[in-house]
């Protein structure tokens, strides 16, 4: 039986169907060209700058405004993806004012995973479709055996951002789509992405006065912090999805790793989040390491979050699964 928590969470999904037309995917030369163009840009240019990053070590270590900018920018940006993108917009798990969701909104971009409509769609899209077809970057869905799983694990946690079925915006994120000042954030998307590495850069030049450090600035600020959170991201995707522990009966594959969580906002509670989606703590423990949710309660004490949703030890109990390691993947 649904309680009343998940009902909530799930009338995300049906918010104005008719608007979509009927379509909840949209598979487009066009659209896969975009995609093509956002894959090479902020997912391998960031890779290929962290390789250089690292060769220029030879010759100059990154000093402590370097390092201090990519540890920034990393905050900033991993807390807009956790605490904005996800539990926020995604999921509606807690609210806050007009201010604090515009700041969040252009700080989950800096983090070049996409803009903020369309990482929600593709969010609730993969929830709606979790481990079965549809769901654009499950690891699950390749057969078994080890190359297969291998091949699986690949697509999860890169290929899959080259080109993919788009899920309608009209259809899975309705509600932001009536919210002008989301709109207006995401239609500048690339210019926060810019910001992110301009900001570093700048900041880095200035206290250091040399161009040495506005290379490095941009290096490390920008194109380490991006690659670093980026690896922690898609980990959602690909080993949350294939390794770790179980509690809960879901319908998909996820998992819970506890070790992956201080480097990822709590975001690696990842089967308890499954599990309780509308939840805005996914650790659903006091003693589970989620700074994702921290952040969240911080903003609470200060009155600048409410209705922040966590559900009851009760609700939590009546789905916890007795030797949860040994429960069956693939249980409806």
């Amino acid at each position: 039986m649904t309680s009343h928590f998940e009902q909530e969470y799930q009338a995300l999904f049906t918010a104005e169907p008719s608007a979509a037309n009927g379509k909840q995917v949209l598979d487009d030369p066009y659209l896969h060209r975009l995609q093509r163009r956002h894959f090479y840009l902020f997912d391998v240019l960031p890779t290929i700058g962290t390789l250089v990053a690292l060769a220029s070590l030879a010759w100059r270590a990154p000093g402590v405004a370097e390092l201090l900018a990519c540890f920034t920018l990393w905050l900033v940006s991993g807390l807009g993806i956790s605490a904005g993108y996800h539990r926020l917009f995604a999921h509606r798990s807690w609210q806050t004012g007009r201010a604090i969701q515009t700041l969040l909104a252009i700080a989950g971009s800096m983090a070049g995973q996409g803009g903020v409509i369309s990482w929600v769609a593709m969010h609730r899209r993969h929830h709606e479709r979790g481990d079965r077809e549809g769901d654009m970057h499950s690891p699950n869905l390749h057969g078994n055996g080890v190359r297969n799983k291998l091949r699986g694990f690949v697509h999860a946690h890169f290929t899959w951002m080259i080109a993919h079925p788009y899920p309608n915006v009209l259809h899975y994120a309705p509600d932001l789509l009536r919210e002008r000042h989301l709109v207006w954030v995401g239609r500048r998307y690339h210019l926060w992405v810019a910001l992110g590495f301009v900001l570093p850069a700048l900041a880095c030049a200035l206290l250091e006065r040399s161009w040495s450090a506005l290379v490095g600035g941009f290096l490390w600020g920008g194109m380490v912090r991006m690659f670093i959170l980026a690896q922690g991201i898609w980990s959602l995707n690909s080993f949350c999805h294939l390794i770790g522990r179980r509690c809960f009966v879901t319908r998909d594959q996820s998992r819970n790793i506890g070790w992956l969580a201080p480097l990822i906002f709590g975001e690696s509670w990842h089967h308890n989040h499954h599990a309780f989606p509308g939840s805005a703590s996914f650790g659903l423990a006091w003693y589970r390491i989620d700074p994702g949710y921290w952040f969240i309660r911080s903003l609470g004490a200060l009155g600048l979050a409410r209705r922040i949703k966590v559900p009851s030890r009760e609700q939590i109990g009546a789905r916890v699964v007795t030797h949860a390691a040994s429960w069956p993947a693939h249980a409806e």
